[in-house]
């Protein structure tokens, strides 16, 4: 750190962490993390799917379907406008998990093939994430909700604000003061202008009608039909007014006698181990190794290696971003050598 950066930190008043310190660098970076830091996790396999359905039949000249390749860089590249991360990785579904097939051996075998014009487009799209500046993550036999629920944990520990992009009901569990949902969905924009809504606990609670810990013990009773995981034939509005009134699924199970409903205690009565089973199912395992550090995903994206992908895949808007975005960088950086 030269003489000048140093006098420039220190009159500022603020106090670098050594774990915070990167190799390499800017100054600017270095001075943001005086304040609160932000990580952006993005669930990738649901971007991809959602990218490609959103946007069918685009290809370039050569014929090859390249219509998730566009939305993905496009939402990323939103992300990062609209949230302005310092660190950021996309988690990535590998398998799953042994204990979740186990207790329920027909988990997730509802969900259709991926479509074949979808697969080298994935393939791809691992390729160009990090040339968008974020690191792909992922371990074998674990879904991207459990390893992004352990890197929110672990961040959450230090200060570090947590934005989770996905749309798993799951993750919504996490949600707190420093966690958060982002989201475009039109039916969470506070406005129709709005471009992006990020989701705390007050808007959870709104959407759920639980505090954010109880979704867990909703999805318990309701069940999850995209993840073939069966409920009990109670809605998820009626499981979230039990549990506002006895406090917990615990409480609730526990004290069935005052459920007024006779035949919605015959339910509970009868499906009890199904629920305790699902509340295994839905419950994030956040213990697991974090393959990256946390200090290792700053968001650094490869402008040349970008702009020869957008020129492959043929994308002139983004392209034309792209380049834009680049000779800013440029001059930015030149800027800081000179300080």
């Amino acid at each position: 750190m030269s003489r000048r950066v140093a006098e420039m930190i220190s009159a500022s008043g603020c106090v670098i962490p050594s774990s915070f310190v990167i190799r390499n660098s800017s100054f600017l970076t270095r001075l943001r993390y005086c304040g609160r830091v932000r990580l952006l996790l993005i669930d990738g396999h649901y971007y991809v799917y959602r990218s490609y359905f959103a946007i069918l039949h685009l290809s370039n000249s050569r014929g090859e379907p390249t219509n998730a390749i566009y939305g993905f860089t496009k939402s990323l590249r939103l992300m990062l406008k609209h949230l302005q991360p310092d660190l950021g990785a996309v988690v990535w579904d590998r398998g799953l998990p042994q204990r979740r097939t186990e207790l329920q051996p027909g988990y997730k075998e509802t969900r259709k093939e991926m479509p074949p014009p979808m697969v080298p487009q994935l393939d791809y799209i691992q390729q160009l994430t990090p040339w968008l500046g974020f690191k792909n993550i992922s371990l074998p036999d674990t879904e991207a909700d459990d390893l992004m629920g352990c890197y929110a944990v672990a961040a959450r520990a230090r200060g570090i604000e947590v934005v989770l992009a996905t749309n798993d009901k799951d993750l919504y569990q996490l949600v707190n003061s420093t966690v958060k949902i982002y989201t475009t969905a039109k039916a969470d924009l506070a406005s129709p202008k709005d471009a992006f809504a990020l989701l705390g606990e007050e808007e959870v609670m709104a959407k759920w009608e639980v505090a954010p810990p109880l979704i867990g013990d909703v999805l318990a009773i309701a069940g999850d039909a995209v993840d073939n995981i069966p409920g009990v034939g109670i809605g998820r509005k009626a499981a979230a007014k039990l549990l506002r009134e006895f406090g917990s699924l615990d409480s609730l199970l526990g004290s069935l006698d005052q459920v007024k409903m006779p035949r919605t205690r015959d339910k509970l009565e009868t499906t009890r181990e199904r629920i305790l089973q699902n509340r295994k199912m839905v419950a994030l395992d956040c213990h697991l190794p974090l393959p990256v550090p946390i200090d290792d995903l700053r968001i650094t994206p490869d402008f040349p290696r970008l702009i020869e992908s957008m020129e492959k895949n043929e994308f002139k808007s983004l392209l034309q971003d792209v380049r834009d975005e680049a000779a800013r960088d440029g001059t930015q950086r030149q800027g800081e050598l000179l300080l």
